[in-house]
């Protein structure tokens, strides 16, 4: 295992790398202190929304308005695009940018963008091109230019100020080779001294097989991942904009909730199924395996641990750790006397919701009863829905709107725990629908009606953190 760590800093801490410059890269470290680091950024806030789609609403970026073949659309949107990406270098110059580097990088970045595009236009006239052969390209290609334009400020920020930090660009950029993340990787910081040098890598990563392709918005974790894993870090850091807790300071109240200390990547997995991931599922396995840490830290609050999620670490005594949940699910309710007893019914709801790439979060069974609690926007749930309606004539199949609040710890083996939890809804005059745990009691759901959301939330926070308190 190396001396070193990789961290991984967000778009909208990105944002303010002047308070980063502070808190996080320099500080009062000076010397041999600066390194044995290598950070991971991902694109400015807002920039990734603009070259590709808003990730909230779906309004189209660039590729949304070139995939539409709009021409006009989307070469605005390339200008647009490219001036807010040098309005973001004027924020920088007080902190030591140069302007005419980082102006002239970008703009040779954006101008190859628009002669690519303008090139596949011409082809695409023709009709022998098809979107299915060059539009995914083109996303990764879109999706690459923030990460290489917040790399590079930042390298050259940093050099400003006496670091000797690295610009490291994994982004293929007029690169024909592709091999795997890994490769790459090894390739890009190959006789780097990570004691004498801060290597700033793109948080995009070319490979085969596309890295959007596989991982859409979430890649740049997953390179996170895979050069601490490539590399041997002892710890992987995770710089966010809030501390993990346990519950949402802007529901519970900010003075009610409490940072966690510590935690598993058992809990990690059940946050990503709620919605709130500490780290991308698919890049904490592959640091789990190797038994690489992983540390959530507030990037404004500098001196606080974080959050050190590992992969032993069990509560010495028994607690929650956190109440979470989502609302924007759907209960999938079939209902047919004829599964009573028959092997294999539960295997043909599986079966169309796989070929439907339909997930699900939660499920109960009874005697003619399977519910399965699946995000309502599944784009393959009403086509999944119409096949086993079609498979199964004799069967009830209806969908109902619903929320799942989730009790979380990695030791909740106490008695009286369901007792506690069904009081405390019941005070806030709530009625549990459903109710899920397995036997190693980590996770208890409760799936509830979406407007007791808020208040079940609130309930179990105070009848399982604050009253503990």
């Amino acid at each position: 295992m190396g001396k070193h760590t990789v961290e991984k800093i967000g778009g909208t801490s990105m944002t303010r790398f002047g308070e980063l410059l502070d808190n996080i890269f320099i500080g009062d470290r000076r010397g041999a202190k600066l390194y044995n680091r290598i950070f991971v950024v991902s694109a400015y806030g807002g920039v990734t929304n603009m070259l590709l789609e808003n990730k909230k609403t779906g309004e189209p970026g660039i590729y949304g308005s070139f995939a539409a073949g709009n021409q006009r659309e989307w070469q605005e949107k390339l200008d647009a695009t490219t001036a807010f990406m040098i309005e973001l270098n004027r924020s920088f110059e007080k902190i030591g940018l140069d302007p005419n580097k980082a102006d002239t990088f970008i703009k040779d970045r954006m101008q190859g963008v628009r002669n690519c595009l303008l090139n596949l236009m011409q082809l695409r006239s023709f009709g022998h091109f098809q979107g299915d052969n060059y539009l995914a390209p083109i996303r990764e290609l879109l999706s690459s230019i923030g990460e290489a334009h917040s790399a590079f400020n930042s390298a050259l920020i940093l050099q400003a100020h006496q670091v000797n930090a690295r610009f490291i660009d994994l982004s293929g950029w007029k690169n024909r080779e592709t091999g795997t993340m890994e490769e790459t990787i090894r390739a890009h910081l190959k006789g780097i001294d990570f004691a004498r040098c801060m290597p700033i890598v793109t948080g995009y990563a070319k490979c085969a097989g596309g890295v959007m392709a596989q991982f859409d918005r979430g890649y740049s974790e997953i390179t996170f991942s895979k050069i601490a894993v490539v590399t041997g870090a002892r710890e992987g850091i995770i710089h966010k904009e809030f501390h993990l807790s346990t519950g949402d300071p802007k529901l519970i109240g900010v003075g009610k909730v409490r940072q966690i200390g510590y935690t598993n990547f058992d809990i990690a997995d059940q946050l990503s199924d709620m919605a709130m991931e500490a780290i991308h599922p698919q890049a904490a396995k592959a640091m789990e395996r190797k038994n690489i840490p992983i540390r959530v830290d507030n990037a404004f609050d500098p001196g606080n641990p974080g959050t050190l999620i590992s992969r032993e670490y069990v509560s010495p005594t028994p607690r929650v750790d956190m109440i979470c949940g989502r609302k924007d699910l759907t209960a999938v309710e079939v209902f047919d006397p004829e599964m009573v007893g028959a092997s294999g019914y539960d295997y043909k709801l599986l079966g169309a919701f796989a070929r439907h790439k339909v997930c699900y979060i939660a499920k109960n069974t009874n005697a003619n009863t399977i519910t399965h609690y699946v995000p309502e926007k599944s784009a393959g749930l009403d086509d999944a829905l119409a096949e086993l309606a079609a498979d199964l004539p004799g069967a009830r199949i209806q969908k109902l709107p619903i929320a799942i609040v989730s009790v979380l710890g990695t030791n909740m083996k106490f008695p009286g725990f369901l007792s506690r939890a069904a009081k405390a809804l019941a005070g806030a005059n709530i009625n549990i629908l459903a109710l899920d745990q397995s036997m190693r009691q980590v996770n208890m759901q409760f799936i509830i009606e979406r407007k007791n959301f808020d208040a079940a939330i609130k309930a179990l926070h105070r009848e399982f953190v604050e009253a503990e308190a």
